[in-house]
């Protein structure tokens, strides 16, 4: 990959003053950052990675948006951490950027993305990121991801009927998933409790935000993982989208 410029003194600011907003001093992280910014522009112009172009929209929806996560209190700590569905990266890398004791697997079913996710981890040096290609479907079956993870999120992935089903099972008893939204959440929480009580969810709690700079609502939903995930679910690729559990 090629070396950029780095964020502009513009993009600095961004990403301080929103860390700000949301709690964070990013000071420290302003380089790995910018190689990040630098990374994702170089290769988005040989493959079709994000649909953000500018640098205010990568700092804000990008960096800012997935580092909303840290405003609960679920990440401090050593934990094993899924992001399910990470595209280029996000929520994952900026959430292993700042909480480097978190240890996170960035699995997605684009093998191009995970590729660029797998390039990025290296050229940034992140000790303890895995970035994984696969169906989550497949994956959560598989002794070495079922109920192995502390907590798994999720980033405009599908709808929440369709997200409890491919995550819950990749999370620990006692574990949490969270899933970031806009503003629509409400529609999407109201027929979750069945689904929940045959995936092994608890009841869900709904924490909002305001996206720093975009001054954007963000809604992150948190399912708390009580019981053992029946050995049925997830069902195969693609039921869930076509046959919610909802």
């Amino acid at each position: 990959m090629g070396v950029g410029v780095g964020l502009s003194p513009k993009g600095v600011q961004l990403l301080l003053e929103g860390g700000k907003a949301l709690g964070l001093d990013l000071e420290a992280h302003l380089s790995t950052f910018s190689r990040l910014y630098d990374l994702l522009m170089e290769a988005n112009r040989r493959t079709n990675l994000t649909a953000l172009r500018t640098e205010e929209e990568v700092v804000v929806k990008h960096f800012l948006d997935s580092l909303t996560l840290l405003t609960l209190p679920l990440f401090q700590g050593p934990w094993r951490v899924l992001d399910l569905g990470t595209g280029a990266g996000f929520p994952g890398l900026p959430l292993k950027i700042v909480r480097p004791e978190l240890e996170v697997t960035l699995l997605d079913a684009t093998k191009k993305k995970v590729a660029f996710v797998a390039q990025a981890v290296e050229a940034l040096g992140l000790k303890g990121a895995y970035p994984l290609w696969g169906r989550a479907e497949e994956l959560a079956h598989m002794p070495e991801h079922r109920e192995a993870y502390h907590r798994v999120v999720a980033r405009a992935v599908a709808s929440l009927c369709v997200l409890v089903e491919l995550g819950l099972p990749f999370v620990a008893l006692g574990g949490y998933m969270v899933a970031q939204k806009g503003p629509r959440v409400v529609e999407e929480v109201a027929p979750l409790p069945r689904a929940l009580a045959l995936l092994g969810g608890g009841l869900v709690t709904v924490h909002s935000l305001v996206l720093p700079v975009a001054q954007e609502e963000r809604n992150l939903v948190v399912v708390p993982k009580e019981a053992s995930t029946p050995a049925r679910y997830p069902r195969r690729p693609g039921v869930p989208e076509r046959n919610p559990l909802c």
